[in-house]
Protein backbone atom coordinates (compact mmCIF):
# COMPACT_ATOMS: atom_id res chain seq x y z
CA UNK A 1 0.00 0.00 0.00
CA UNK A 2 0.74 3.42 -0.80
CA UNK A 3 2.15 5.71 2.22
CA UNK A 4 1.60 9.96 3.01
CA UNK A 5 4.71 11.57 3.85
CA UNK A 6 5.30 14.75 5.60
CA UNK A 7 8.80 16.09 4.61
CA UNK A 8 10.21 19.66 6.02
CA UNK A 9 12.93 21.04 4.61
CA UNK A 10 11.94 19.07 0.85
CA UNK A 11 13.26 21.87 -1.11
CA UNK A 12 16.51 21.10 -1.66
CA UNK A 13 19.35 17.88 -0.15
CA UNK A 14 18.01 15.24 2.02
CA UNK A 15 14.94 16.37 1.98
CA UNK A 16 14.27 16.59 -2.12
CA UNK A 17 16.09 13.20 -2.25
CA UNK A 18 13.23 11.84 0.34
CA UNK A 19 10.71 13.34 -1.30
CA UNK A 20 12.02 12.08 -4.58
CA UNK A 21 12.39 8.24 -3.26
CA UNK A 22 8.52 8.27 -2.00
CA UNK A 23 6.84 9.70 -5.12
CA UNK A 24 9.10 7.55 -7.44
CA UNK A 25 7.34 4.28 -5.84
CA UNK A 26 3.69 5.73 -5.87
CA UNK A 27 3.90 7.12 -2.17
CA UNK A 28 1.92 10.75 -2.02
CA UNK A 29 4.01 13.80 0.01
CA UNK A 30 3.09 16.75 1.34
CA UNK A 31 6.66 18.41 0.60
CA UNK A 32 7.34 22.31 3.01
CA UNK A 33 9.81 24.31 1.89
CA UNK A 34 10.42 28.26 2.95
CA UNK A 35 10.05 29.41 -0.76
CA UNK A 36 7.76 26.44 -3.53
CA UNK A 37 9.60 27.84 -5.90
CA UNK A 38 11.82 25.10 -5.37
CA UNK A 39 9.02 22.25 -5.13
CA UNK A 40 8.23 23.29 -8.65
CA UNK A 41 9.80 20.09 -10.61
CA UNK A 42 8.05 18.01 -8.30
CA UNK A 43 4.30 18.97 -8.93
CA UNK A 44 5.46 19.17 -12.28
CA UNK A 45 6.49 15.05 -12.46
CA UNK A 46 3.89 13.92 -10.00
CA UNK A 47 0.99 16.41 -10.35
CA UNK A 48 -1.61 15.62 -7.18
CA UNK A 49 0.95 13.06 -5.78
CA UNK A 50 2.57 16.31 -4.34
CA UNK A 51 1.07 19.15 -2.05
CA UNK A 52 3.60 21.91 -1.98
CA UNK A 53 3.04 24.21 1.74
CA UNK A 54 5.37 26.93 2.34
CA UNK A 55 6.65 26.59 5.25
CA UNK A 56 9.15 28.44 8.26
CA UNK A 57 9.12 25.84 11.02
CA UNK A 58 9.72 28.20 13.50
CA UNK A 59 5.97 29.43 13.42
CA UNK A 60 4.37 27.06 15.02
CA UNK A 61 0.61 27.89 13.87
CA UNK A 62 1.83 27.51 10.48
CA UNK A 63 3.10 24.20 11.30
CA UNK A 64 -0.24 23.79 12.84
CA UNK A 65 -1.78 24.68 9.86
CA UNK A 66 0.42 22.64 7.19
CA UNK A 67 -0.28 19.42 8.94
CA UNK A 68 -3.81 20.49 8.57
CA UNK A 69 -3.99 20.93 5.12
CA UNK A 70 -1.51 17.60 4.33
CA UNK A 71 -4.44 15.78 6.56
CA UNK A 72 -7.29 17.19 4.65
CA UNK A 73 -5.68 16.67 1.41
CA UNK A 74 -4.54 13.23 1.94
CA UNK A 75 -6.65 11.91 4.56
CA UNK A 76 -3.96 10.79 7.13
CA UNK A 77 -0.14 10.87 7.51
CA UNK A 78 2.19 7.61 7.74
CA UNK A 79 5.43 9.25 7.61
CA UNK A 80 6.85 12.49 8.80
CA UNK A 81 10.42 13.55 8.34
CA UNK A 82 11.73 16.25 10.13
CA UNK A 83 14.33 17.32 7.93
CA UNK A 84 14.52 21.32 7.92
CA UNK A 85 17.80 22.42 9.24
CA UNK A 86 21.12 24.20 8.43
CA UNK A 87 24.55 24.23 10.75
CA UNK A 88 26.00 27.09 12.68
CA UNK A 89 29.44 27.66 12.78
CA UNK A 90 31.93 28.97 15.19
CA UNK A 91 33.61 28.76 18.37
CA UNK A 92 31.52 29.27 21.43
CA UNK A 93 32.65 32.54 22.11
CA UNK A 94 32.24 33.67 18.63
CA UNK A 95 28.90 32.53 18.40
CA UNK A 96 26.20 35.19 18.94
CA UNK A 97 23.58 34.77 21.34
CA UNK A 98 20.94 35.27 18.88
CA UNK A 99 22.50 33.19 16.21
CA UNK A 100 22.81 30.52 19.13
CA UNK A 101 18.75 30.84 19.62
CA UNK A 102 18.09 31.14 15.93
CA UNK A 103 19.73 27.66 15.65
CA UNK A 104 17.97 26.17 18.77
CA UNK A 105 14.57 27.44 17.21
CA UNK A 106 15.18 25.94 13.46
CA UNK A 107 17.17 22.26 14.35
CA UNK A 108 14.71 21.65 18.01
CA UNK A 109 11.95 23.77 17.77
CA UNK A 110 10.76 23.13 14.61
CA UNK A 111 10.59 19.58 14.91
CA UNK A 112 8.91 19.88 17.97
CA UNK A 113 6.48 21.54 16.82
CA UNK A 114 5.99 18.76 13.67
CA UNK A 115 6.18 16.41 16.35
CA UNK A 116 3.65 17.78 18.27
CA UNK A 117 1.50 18.81 15.74
CA UNK A 118 1.39 15.38 14.25
CA UNK A 119 1.18 13.06 17.45
CA UNK A 120 -3.04 13.74 17.71
CA UNK A 121 -3.46 12.45 13.94
CA UNK A 122 -1.02 9.48 14.50
CA UNK A 123 -2.67 8.75 17.82
CA UNK A 124 -6.07 8.41 16.62
CA UNK A 125 -5.14 6.41 13.32
CA UNK A 126 -2.77 3.97 16.03
CA UNK A 127 -0.18 4.05 13.54
CA UNK A 128 2.68 5.87 12.06
CA UNK A 129 6.28 6.84 11.98
CA UNK A 130 8.27 10.02 13.06
CA UNK A 131 12.26 10.32 11.66
CA UNK A 132 14.02 12.94 12.74
CA UNK A 133 16.99 13.81 10.72
CA UNK A 134 20.02 14.55 13.16
CA UNK A 135 24.06 13.92 12.61
CA UNK A 136 26.66 11.90 13.60
CA UNK A 137 27.47 15.62 14.98
CA UNK A 138 24.22 14.42 17.67
CA UNK A 139 26.76 11.72 18.76
CA UNK A 140 30.09 13.36 18.56
CA UNK A 141 31.41 16.74 18.82
CA UNK A 142 33.77 18.95 17.13
CA UNK A 143 35.12 22.16 17.47
CA UNK A 144 33.57 25.33 15.99
CA UNK A 145 30.46 23.31 16.31
CA UNK A 146 29.37 23.32 19.45
CA UNK A 147 26.07 25.55 18.86
CA UNK A 148 25.18 22.98 16.17
CA UNK A 149 25.99 19.56 18.36
CA UNK A 150 23.70 21.26 20.90
CA UNK A 151 20.60 21.52 18.86
CA UNK A 152 21.20 17.76 17.42
CA UNK A 153 21.93 16.42 21.06
CA UNK A 154 18.55 18.23 22.35
CA UNK A 155 17.06 16.74 18.97
CA UNK A 156 18.35 13.60 20.16
CA UNK A 157 17.13 13.46 23.54
CA UNK A 158 13.80 14.42 23.05
CA UNK A 159 13.50 12.26 20.35
CA UNK A 160 14.53 9.19 22.41
CA UNK A 161 11.98 10.02 25.16
CA UNK A 162 9.50 10.60 22.57
CA UNK A 163 9.83 6.94 21.52
CA UNK A 164 9.41 5.77 25.02
CA UNK A 165 5.99 7.81 25.02
CA UNK A 166 4.06 6.74 22.07
CA UNK A 167 5.20 3.17 21.34
CA UNK A 168 1.89 2.07 22.44
CA UNK A 169 0.38 3.67 20.37
CA UNK A 170 1.74 1.70 17.37
CA UNK A 171 3.93 5.25 16.94
CA UNK A 172 7.60 4.48 15.67
CA UNK A 173 10.86 6.76 16.37
CA UNK A 174 13.57 7.00 14.25
CA UNK A 175 16.91 9.18 14.50
CA UNK A 176 19.10 9.29 11.45
CA UNK A 177 21.94 9.87 12.05
CA UNK A 178 24.09 10.97 8.43
CA UNK A 179 27.98 11.08 7.98
CA UNK A 180 29.50 13.74 5.48
CA UNK A 181 27.31 13.68 2.48
CA UNK A 182 27.74 16.37 -0.74
CA UNK A 183 24.65 18.46 0.05
CA UNK A 184 24.66 22.35 0.97
CA UNK A 185 24.63 21.97 4.45
CA UNK A 186 28.31 23.36 4.98
CA UNK A 187 27.51 25.93 2.32
CA UNK A 188 24.81 28.70 1.20
CA UNK A 189 22.83 26.79 3.56
CA UNK A 190 25.41 27.59 6.47
CA UNK A 191 25.56 30.51 9.09
CA UNK A 192 29.34 31.21 10.28
CA UNK A 193 30.06 33.39 13.25
CA UNK A 194 32.11 36.57 13.27
CA UNK A 195 35.87 34.90 13.67
CA UNK A 196 37.99 35.57 16.15
CA UNK A 197 42.00 35.67 15.11
CA UNK A 198 42.37 33.46 18.49
CA UNK A 199 40.65 30.98 17.05
CA UNK A 200 42.36 30.92 13.21
CA UNK A 201 44.43 28.10 13.84
CA UNK A 202 41.42 25.99 14.57
CA UNK A 203 39.43 26.95 11.24
CA UNK A 204 42.33 26.27 9.24
CA UNK A 205 42.79 22.42 10.81
CA UNK A 206 39.08 21.94 10.43
CA UNK A 207 39.04 22.97 6.68
CA UNK A 208 42.11 20.97 5.94
CA UNK A 209 40.68 18.08 7.61
CA UNK A 210 37.58 18.48 6.14
CA UNK A 211 38.51 17.11 2.85
CA UNK A 212 35.73 16.11 0.28
CA UNK A 213 32.08 14.67 1.07
CA UNK A 214 32.07 11.15 1.39
CA UNK A 215 28.95 10.11 0.31
CA UNK A 216 26.42 10.93 -2.84
CA UNK A 217 23.23 12.60 -1.39
CA UNK A 218 21.41 10.85 -4.50
CA UNK A 219 21.56 7.61 -2.20
CA UNK A 220 19.45 8.64 0.72
CA UNK A 221 16.29 7.99 -0.51
CA UNK A 222 16.71 4.51 -1.27
CA UNK A 223 17.74 3.94 2.59
CA UNK A 224 14.99 6.03 4.10
CA UNK A 225 12.70 3.65 2.39
CA UNK A 226 14.25 0.53 4.13
CA UNK A 227 13.45 2.65 7.64
CA UNK A 228 10.45 3.48 6.53
CA UNK A 229 9.52 -0.42 5.29
CA UNK A 230 11.31 -1.74 8.69
CA UNK A 231 8.76 -3.94 10.53
CA UNK A 232 10.42 -3.03 13.51
CA UNK A 233 12.65 0.46 12.49
CA UNK A 234 15.46 1.33 14.21
CA UNK A 235 15.47 3.79 16.99
CA UNK A 236 18.76 5.20 15.70
CA UNK A 237 20.48 4.49 12.40
CA UNK A 238 23.54 5.72 10.45
CA UNK A 239 23.96 6.81 7.11
CA UNK A 240 27.18 5.68 5.86
CA UNK A 241 29.71 3.47 7.42
CA UNK A 242 32.04 6.05 8.54
CA UNK A 243 30.03 7.49 11.48
CA UNK A 244 30.07 4.05 13.16
CA UNK A 245 33.88 3.97 13.42
CA UNK A 246 33.64 7.50 15.04
CA UNK A 247 30.68 6.66 17.35
CA UNK A 248 32.89 3.48 18.65
CA UNK A 249 35.96 5.48 19.58
CA UNK A 250 33.78 7.98 21.24
CA UNK A 251 31.71 5.93 23.46
CA UNK A 252 34.94 3.89 24.18
CA UNK A 253 36.68 6.79 25.31
CA UNK A 254 33.49 8.21 27.15
CA UNK A 255 33.61 4.37 28.90
CA UNK A 256 37.05 4.27 29.77
CA UNK A 257 36.61 8.28 31.46
CA UNK A 258 33.75 7.21 33.75
CA UNK A 259 35.96 3.94 35.05
CA UNK A 260 38.68 6.05 35.69
CA UNK A 261 36.71 8.54 37.32
CA UNK A 262 35.03 5.68 39.83
CA UNK A 263 36.45 6.82 42.94
CA UNK A 264 35.11 10.50 42.23
CA UNK A 265 31.63 8.98 42.00
CA UNK A 266 32.07 6.91 45.23
CA UNK A 267 32.92 9.84 47.20
CA UNK A 268 29.90 11.37 45.80
CA UNK A 269 28.20 8.72 47.56
CA UNK A 270 30.09 9.27 50.90
CA UNK A 271 32.40 6.60 50.44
Amino acid sequence: MSKTWFITGAGRGFGKEFAKAALGRGDQVAATARDTEALADLVEKYGDAVLPLALDVTDREAVVTAVAAAQERFGGLDVVVNNAGYGLFGAIEEVSAEQFRQQLEVNVLGPFHVTQAVLPILREQGRGHIIQISSIGGVATFPLLGTYHASKWGLEAFSESLAQEVAGFGIKVTLVEPGAYGTDWGGSSAVWAEGQPQYQPIREAMVAAAGAPQYNPAHVGAAILAVTDAAEPPLRVFFGRAPLDIAEQVYQSRLETWRKSADIAALAEGR
